[in-house]
């Protein structure tokens, strides 16, 4: 079994979301200065995903990750926890593009790469939050798409696939070789042990260029940004509901809810 996992960096929005800022004019968002990258969290669930397939089936896991000036610690992560082998597509051009010119960046990086079974990429970028990125590669690619997948089971040539919906648990089977993003619900990227963090360190990396995989992506480029403003600054109130008591108090709550026709 030959797995391929999609990921990307990310800046760290939980260390600095309040230092956020939006420059209207060169149409493009701020980061307060020192925010560190990180993996995408939706990828660490594809990447844990991959890590259960190996543990219980066996299989050879192949990291892709695209963009400039990648953080070589951040993405060799990937190795500590248990990939085999960490591929970076990094160019001064491979930035700012849309999720159609990502996905063929990464199906050529796939093409090139030839042997795969399954490819896994996170539901939705964690800055972006597109999600359409993994839906690309398969078109690309010519090959079966699942997309928010909470549990994936393999069987043979074939993949089992439950997703969470409205009315309960959906089970969707395709042929391999397939795409899959992943859910949560697949769970959190399991943590590295300090000697496999070491180890990771010493792992070499493959990085091809524009060049290496034969393609120029900004003539492929779709979208172009036309406008990008913060969000609008909404006025909230706040109201301390009073009471001698617990029970008091929350019978002051129901009744200023059903004043307010809430419930």
């Amino acid at each position: 079994m030959n797995i391929i996992v999609c990921i990307k960096q990310v800046p760290d929005l939980q260390s600095s979301a309040s230092g956020i800022r939006v420059d209207q004019e060169a149409l493009k968002v701020i980061m307060p200065q020192g925010t560190p990258p990180v993996m995408s969290p939706y990828d660490e669930n594809a990447l844990e995903a991959a890590l259960k397939i190996k543990d219980t089936h066996g299989a050879t896991i192949t990291v892709l990750s695209a963009g400039r000036n990648l953080a070589r610690p951040v993405l060799r992560k990937a190795l500590a926890t248990g990939a085999d082998e960490l591929i970076l597509l990094e160019d001064g051009a491979f930035e700012k593009l849309d999720s159609f010119a990502t996905a063929h960046l990464l199906a050529a990086a796939i093409r090139r790469i030839g042997v795969y079974d399954l490819i896994l990429c996170g539901r939705q970028a964690a800055d972006t939050d597109a999600g359409q990125v993994g839906a690309g590669i398969a078109h690309r690619l010519g090959i079966a798409y699942v997309s928010v997948a909470s549990k994936i089971v393999l069987d043979k040539q074939k993949v089992r696939v439950e997703r969470l919906a409205a009315e309960g648990i959906e089970i969707i089977e395709a042929p391999l070789p397939a795409v899959i993003t992943a859910s949560s619900e697949l769970g959190e990227l399991r943590y590295p042990k300090l000697k496999d963090l070491q180890a990771a360190q010493k792992k070499p990396i493959t990085v091809w260029n524009m060049n290496d995989l034969g393609i120029e992506v900004s003539h492929l480029q779709r979208l172009s940004m036309v406008k990008l403003s913060p969000p609008p600054i909404r006025k909230t109130t706040c109201m301390m509901i009073q009471g001698e008591t617990p029970e008091q108090a929350g019978a002051h709550l129901a009744l200023h809810l059903r004043e307010a026709r809430l419930v």
